[in-house]
């Protein structure tokens, strides 16, 4: 219900307390979300020419979550773009309009992202599956990491989330790191030293601009990780 656009509030109506302590569950929403990407490039390989198959799975994540993190990616762009101070990056953040950091940052994380699937034809199920979960995992930690930036009337969905407690945390881990095993090589396991490497810097970031986070940051955090993660499976391989 909050993850993705499926409809399921039509069905089930859920308390607002119970939407504080969801981000756990982040990394296993990262199965379904992959597991449809994975089923829209295998389909579309049948038809289509590698680069379409890959542009047509990507299009199939945006869509089933309805660009969630990469409008918070666009958000995140503008307002730390900007060098502004933390009042006026928060303000952009929540501006619903995008800016020309927003867009340089989408059209280059969308060829990246692009380019480098393409790039690993042989591993693009497994990493799928691998890059999602683990990547929402790894990111979800800024909530126990940093505070939030703003109060809980000014969010932009009138919600802050709960640190996690040992139980989620671990629920986190196992659902984001399970999919690791699907690797066809060892020597892969190396790519997930970036993720975890290039999201502390970023919280530290964060936490200079700002002194905490937002849902943009998080959305952000994420796109970063992933594509992370897929650039260092590349250039394990190639080496």
């Amino acid at each position: 219900m909050f993850f993705t656009r499926l409809p399921l509030w039509k069905w089930v109506s859920v308390d607002k307390e119970y939407f504080k302590r969801i981000v756990h569950l982040w990394s296993f929403t990262g199965w379904f979300t992959a597991l449809v990407m994975i089923l829209v490039f295998g389909i579309s390989i049948r038809f289509f020419p590698l680069h379409i198959a890959v542009i047509l799975a990507i299009a199939a994540r945006v869509i089933l979550t309805g660009g969630l993190h990469e409008d918070g990616f666009a958000d995140f762009c503008d307002a730390f773009g900007c060098f502004a101070d933390k009042q006026r990056t928060l303000d952009i953040m929540k501006d619903s309009h995008i800016g020309t950091y927003g867009v340089i940052g989408l059209a280059l994380y969308f060829l990246l992202l692009t380019f480098t699937l393409c790039s690993l034809p042989m591993l693009f199920i497994p990493s799928a599956f691998c890059a999602d979960p683990f990547c929402k995992f790894v990111s979800s930690n800024i909530i126990n990491v940093l505070p939030y930036a703003r109060n809980e009337q000014t969010a932009k969905n009138k919600l802050v989330y709960d640190k996690m407690n040992a139980k989620e945390w671990i629920v986190s881990l196992v659902f984001g790191c399970m999919p690791l095993a699907l690797l066809p090589s060892a020597s892969l396991l190396w790519a997930v030293l970036t993720p975890i490497i290039v999201a502390a810097v970023l919280f530290h970031f964060m936490n200079k601009r700002i002194n905490g986070y937002t849902g943009d940051c998080c959305g952000a955090t994420f796109i970063i990780c992933e594509l992370s993660f897929y650039m260092t499976l590349l250039a394990i391989v190639y080496a």
